[in-house]
């Protein structure tokens, strides 16, 4: 053998045990792959409620229970078997499938790295039977007691799979998981009742909804259906319906909008870039729609036997489809009236609107233009010079523009001020070095309404929420108030701004150049803690905060996202501007 060489295996075939843990995995990711699968198969059994209940994040054990049709006796043992289903004749057709489940695969894929007990009992039956199995051994048979329906428990999940086992993440992560998964399978099913218990306790309830509209309420809360346009519109093969966000509402990730087809909650970025190019040129980059869609369509123009999971699917004549519920979507958005209800999703403020101004430079009300003028070129005795200090010269504040981008002059021209950025700099440089904010405890707490993801990332996040300065409190089943709110050289940041802040934590932030976990975070709290545009602020105040800039270690040009802070026009581009270049 030359040096070097690699010695050559032999072929060889897999043990079937082997064989059924590899299958087991395209099915099995995590507590939440459990969930999705077994909360299926109840909605293919015709269940109305489906209560699922967890231990340690589902690490421990999973318990979905139900009120469907239940399994006969005789068939329990078949339940178990690969490749056995009730959901589809032994010769097909594939391709024209309506079940959320089919394959057959997912029972016996979680009895092959778990300790699976299934109890059913028919309508019409006097007791419950049931079947145990653990990591794949041969299954034992039992008597149980249950009403009519299926309890499914799941323990020890990947306990003889270990290298499986330790990619898991923390319990309250991976219920977060389970929260997400349940809100896509109610958004796509809103006639069924579901609930998410975890330690005995009541994590999320989602009510049995009349539509779309008002399942999305629950998830994204009431706040969309004032904010929101519904879209019904026939597309090629079918028809589009659902529920989308004015661009007002514009998330900062793109996990806001929820995409199923023919009840199948999936994942189809092709028809989530179709809905994001509708709104092109009404929201910014970096921003999202948020809402609910869904496609009813004809069984034999998708093809959901793609994915083993069947999350993703595929479409015929996909370029015709996603052209199609654009043009929708922008024909819908175009005509839906600019102002809506006063109101926001949670966490999301809308800026202050400019003072508004008539072509002649007179305000409604009757202010001159040359008090905008006065506001933006004070007499030099009252302007301010916010960094440096004896002997030095730092940009000198003239005023603010739509309460957000300041004007200040400097030696060589003027300088643009971005009074968030410069802010939020501040802030997560002084988390970094000093570990979390100072809290001001508000006199009358502010109630705020949770969505329930927001509520599991309250209960994961506890530490991040902690060293943010923000206190909250129980406030009922679906409620919360906020006690105390980060504050920081006497700058606070708005309560209402907590939903938010718990949206982008489990969303792990906004991308933060060269970051690790904790500079995410840091950025998270200082991005919500700090001044926002359309804040009302004094000169005086942005000074404060341009000294602690000055002060800053490292360059301080750009906030913790990698956005301006300054923008500075030279004396010499301004003359070119006004052909000024030659005199």
């Amino acid at each position: 053998m030359s040096a070097g060489a690699v010695p050559r295996a032999p072929i060889r075939r897999l043990s079937p045990a082997t064989i059924e843990r590899i299958a087991a995995g395209e099915v099995v990711e995590r507590p939440a792959s459990v969930v999705k699968e077994l909360v299926e198969n109840a909605i293919d059994a015709g269940a109305t409620a489906v209560t699922v209940r967890l231990r340690e994040g589902g690490l421990a054990s999973i318990e979905v229970e139900d009120d469907g049709a239940g399994i006969v006796p005789e068939e329990l043992d078949l339940a178990l078997a690969p490749h056995a289903t009730s959901k589809l004749a032994p010769d097909g057709p594939v391709d024209e499938v309506t079940a959320l489940g089919f394959r057959g695969e997912a029972l016996a894929a979680i009895a092959t790295v778990a300790r699976l007990r299934l109890t059913s009992r028919p309508p019409g039956l006097d007791g419950a039977e049931g079947i145990a199995v653990e990591g794949g051994s041969p299954p034992q048979r039992f008597v149980g007691a249950r009403a009519p329906g299926t309890t499914l428990e799941v323990r020890d999940l990947f306990f003889n799979t270990p290298a499986r086992r330790k990619f898991l993440r923390r319990p309250a992560i991976e219920q977060l998981e389970v929260v997400r998964t349940l809100e896509r399978v109610y958004l796509a099913h809103p006639a069924i009742t579901l609930r998410l218990e975890s330690e005995g306790g009541p994590i999320a309830v989602l009510p049995a909804a009349r539509s779309m509209e008002d399942a999305a309420a629950h998830v994204l809360g009431a706040s969309l259906l004032r904010e929101g346009f519904r879209l019904r519109a026939p597309i090629p093969g079918g028809t589009v319906r659902g529920i989308l966000g004015r661009p007002s509402t514009a998330a900062p990730h793109s996990t806001g909008l929820h995409v199923s087809v023919n009840g199948r909650a999936i994942v189809a970025r092709g028809i989530a870039q179709a809905v994001r190019a509708a709104y092109a040129d009404l929201i910014p980059k970096g921003r999202f729609p948020v809402g609910a869609i869904d496609l009813e369509l004809a069984p034999d123009r998708v093809d959901v036997n793609v994915h083993p999971t069947k999350r993703e699917v595929r479409f015929a004549h996909e370029r015709e489809l996603t052209e199609a519920i654009r043009r929708a979507v922008r024909e819908t958005l175009l005509a839906v009236p600019r102002v809506a209800s006063p109101g926001t999703l949670p966490g999301e403020r809308a800026p202050a609107p400019a003072p508004p101004f008539s072509e002649s430079g007179i305000a409604p009300g009757g202010l001159a233009a040359s008090a905008v003028q006065r506001r933006l070129l004070p007499d030099p005795a009252d302007s301010l010079a916010p960094a440096g200090g004896a002997g030095r010269s730092g940009p000198r504040l003239l005023g603010c523009l739509d309460r957000l981008y300041w004007v200040a002059e400097s030696d060589t021209g003027f300088v643009l001020i971005d009074q968030h950025a410069a802010s939020e700099r501040v802030l997560f440089d002084a988390l970094l070095s000093e570990g979390r904010l100072a809290r001001q405890e508000l006199v009358v707490p502010f109630p705020l309404s949770l969505t329930p993801s927001q509520r599991a990332t309250l209960a994961a996040e506890s530490e991040a929420i902690e060293s943010s300065g923000f206190a909250v409190e129980p406030f009922g089943p679906a409620m919360i108030r906020v006690r105390a709110v980060p504050t920081f050289r006497g700058s606070r940041a708005r309560p209402e701004a907590f939903g938010g802040f718990l949206d982008e934590l489990a969303e792990g932030g906004r991308p933060v150049p060269g970051a690790g976990l904790r500079e995410r975070r840091a950025a998270i709290v200082a991005c919500h803690a700090a001044i926002r545009a359309g804040d009302p602020v004094e000169a005086e105040e942005l000074c404060r905060v341009l000294a602690a800039l000055e002060r800053a270690p490292g360059p301080g040009a750009t906030c913790p996202h990698g956005r301006p802070i300054f923008v500075e026009l030279s004396r010499a581009r301004l003359d070119q501007w006004f052909l000024r270049s030659g005199l």
